[in-house]
């Protein structure tokens, strides 16, 4: 296995479409060559990639348990993992890769009727917790019987840009030679996109067929969020309506690798959200034993409201669900 195989160095490794523009020709700073633990940071773009994907995946939860109407919990290695410091969240996919689970691709999110939540509770117990679920193999009794209940599993993914600013956003979708004919955009349009790594495609479809529960694609951008079906997105690749687009993905110990992605157009999907209180900006840093500092931004607070398409969303699937 290569370093940037890791499932660490994985779940931190940033593209251009993630963080394009963020930082934007910055300055020569001694802390590009910080050493925080054995794999190497090299810059802030790493930890803000960190408290970006905790904080969005925390808001998509309290988004869905506001409604009162559904549950969601964390499911996927990311959700559960400890938030209080780099070092640590390292070591939980150390002890993930001993388990022999770390190349096992779960979906981030579960979702439930509140109805259901008793049951749900009870089964997350015997399986000792939402910490261990990321630890208990797919096949496991005690995960076939909190999975009997879910309405839908969910694959987050966030970027750090304000929708509404964006420059091509709400323009419409026209027919493109590139496309065959089909509609779209021009290429290198700025828009929100929801976004599918080709690598996730054939785990995620085995995993949806092999558990029998949809899955969605969440994508949360800082004042909006889109929600799309994996199948939905799978039949935009066949269609040839997304066309696939190779991005340079570098790994915190610096090895890039190009990788493909599917940026779907927003308008494919559904809105999922809006910001209902946005989060802060705050200043944070890491400290090494040497007294080696390295600053980033952190993300604190902020509320996301479920729009009355999503919800509906969520009803048909439990419609579906109890047939």
């Amino acid at each position: 296995m290569t370093i940037h195989d890791h499932p660490f160095e994985a779940w931190l490794s940033v593209c251009d479409e993630q963080l394009d523009g963020v930082l934007a020709s910055p300055p020569p700073l001694s802390w590009l060559e910080f050493w925080l633990n054995p794999r190497r940071l090299r810059g802030s773009d790493f930890l803000m990639r960190w408290s970006q994907g905790v904080w969005s995946e925390k808001r998509l939860i309290e988004a869905v348990n506001h409604t009162k109407e559904f549950v969601a919990i964390p499911y996927g290695p990311s959700g559960t993992a400890p938030t209080g410091s780099v070092r640590e969240f390292e070591l939980y996919f150390e002890r993930l890769e001993a388990a022999g689970l770390g190349k096992i691709k779960r979906p981030d999110l579960l979702v439930f009727c509140a109805s259901d939540k008793p049951a749900v509770e009870q089964a997350i117990a015997k399986a000792g917790g939402l910490a261990e679920l990321p630890f208990i193999a797919e096949d496991d009794q005690r995960l076939l019987e909190l999975l009997k209940f879910a309405l839908a599993a969910v694959e987050c993914e966030n970027s750090l840009w304000r929708a509404r600013k964006m420059p091509d956003f709400a323009t419409p979708l026209r027919p493109q030679r590139r496309l065959g004919g089909n509609p779209g955009l021009k290429k290198g349009a700025v828009l929100p996109t929801i976004i599918i790594k080709e690598e996730d495609r054939e785990p995620l479809r085995q995993w949806q067929a092999q558990q029998n529960v949809p899955v969605h694609i969440w994508h949360v951008f800082f004042d909006l969020a889109y929600g799309l079906a994996f199948d939905r997105a799978e039949e935009l690749v066949a269609q040839k309506l997304t066309e696939p687009t190779v991005q340079t993905f570098q790994a915190p110990g610096g090895a890039t690798t190009k990788k493909t992605i599917f940026k779907h157009y927003y308008h494919y999907g559904y809105p999922l959200g809006s910001s209902a209180e946005e989060p802060r900006l705050l200043p944070a840093f890491v400290e090494d034993k040497n007294g080696h500092i390295l600053p980033y931004v952190s993300f604190d607070g902020g509320r996301l409201q479920l729009s009355g398409e999503a919800l509906q969303v969520l009803r048909e699937l439990s419609g579906r669900r109890r047939v």
